[in-house]
């Protein structure tokens, strides 16, 4: 692996990071939505995240090998302090410690703007087949998350039944706040 740069992402990575995303949508059950979003959607989604939370990228030799961001985990304020991460490596070049590098640098920055929860939302599947494995599952057990939940059979995609799983990992601090 070669020097990389992990930084915020802006607007103008859209279109790079939408074409990341878009393999995942078509041809994986890793995400669970059925239709690309169109650019001007994809814009909109990394402008309002960067409102609230952090969006970075990595890019390798000039270029984007994957981005991760955070959203809220629920809407109510008790649940402030809490995250849903997300990560998406362009496709092939896993194994490689990018999705390490993004994921400890998303942490950092949780951590550091006074989050303390990051929660992740994985596909999971009893058997691989050609469209899903649990290697996100396994990931995100390598980096320190651990498994607080499962709902079965909750997803529908490719004309097949997935199960979604729950994980989590403390990133601050749970003082009095």
């Amino acid at each position: 692996m070669s020097g990389f740069v992990i930084r915020y992402a802006t607007v103008e990575d859209a279109e790079k990071l939408l074409q990341i995303y878009s393999y995942y949508v078509l041809n994986t059950a890793i995400s669970f939505e059925y239709t690309v979003p169109t650019l001007d959607e994809f814009k909109t989604r990394i402008e309002n995240t960067l409102k609230k939370y952090p969006y970075l990228v990595l890019e390798a030799d000039g270029e984007i090998m994957g981005y991760s961001y955070a959203g809220p985990f629920k809407t109510r304020e008790a649940y402030k302090f809490s995250v849903e991460n997300t990560i998406y490596l362009k496709n092939g070049v896993q194994k490689n410690g990018y999705g390490k590098a993004l994921l400890l640098a998303l942490e950092k920055e949780l951590s550091e703007m006074g989050y303390t929860n990051a929660n992740a939302c994985i596909a999971y599947t009893e058997n691989n087949d050609e469209y899903l494995n649990n290697n996100s599952m396994e990931f995100h057990e390598h980096m320190g998350y651990r498994f607080v939940g499962v709902f079965h059979k909750c997803a529908y995609k490719f004309d097949r039944w997935y199960d979604m799983i729950w994980m989590e990992k403390f990133v601050g601090e749970h003082g009095k706040k």
